[in-house]
């Protein structure tokens, strides 16, 4: 009985000790390839996310591109509403290197349609008028617009870009004085086929 019990006394000496280097050994090893596997499974949803957002980047510049080349195929045709003639301007502008370019026309826009910063940094305010060609813009279109362009939207450059045909004189002498640009159609196909300035040339 007494051999028994030693044996069976070292036995358990023996487990207790396995036990102990497993845990001081293996658990540590354990741990750290847990660790590592972790590590590499973030990393790899991290490269998974990032891909995801250059795709999806790519597939809002495709977008705005094919929505681009539609309104400038429109402006072109003269077939525009006017808020498609907002867009086209925007377009228009991203064509020619504007950044930041935002279509702000409608209710409460006090005279803005579209906001731009232009290639060298400048602030650039458009209001649209699409008209009809044979109309001329009247003065008070003008100076509702140079009432906010510089002084509320910041305008570094501000322009009436317009389908219309012509400015009459008391509009084209308050734009002198407000510092106000003034694009009738014939100046507007010209920045659009790219033979003539854009508006902050």
């Amino acid at each position: 009985m007494g051999k028994r019990r030693g044996r069976r006394g070292s036995d358990a000496a023996a487990l207790m000790f396995m036990a102990t280097v497993a845990t001081l050994v293996v658990a540590p090893k354990v741990a750290d390839i847990a660790a590592r596997q972790a590590a590499a499974l973030a990393s790899v949803g991290a490269c998974v996310l990032a891909v995801a957002a250059v795709l999806a980047a790519r597939h809002r510049r495709q977008v705005r591109a094919r929505d681009d080349a539609r309104a400038l195929s429109a402006l072109r045709q003269n077939s525009l509403s006017p808020s498609e003639f907002e867009e086209a301007l925007a377009a228009l502008c991203r064509r020619d290197g504007c950044t930041d370019v935002r279509v702000v026309g409608g209710s409460g826009d006090l005279g803005a349609d579209v906001i731009a910063q232009a290639p060298d940094g400048r602030r650039i305010v458009l209001q649209a008028k699409r008209y009809r060609n044979g109309r001329s813009v009247g003065s008070q279109d003008v100076q509702r617009f140079g009432g906010t362009a510089h002084t509320i939207h910041g305008a570094d450059v501000a322009a009436v870009v317009t389908t219309a045909h012509a400015f009459t004189p008391q509009a084209r002498a308050y734009a002198a004085e407000a510092r106000i640009l003034l694009m009738p159609a014939k100046a507007l196909a010209a920045w659009e086929s790219q033979t003539g300035p854009t508006p902050w040339d």
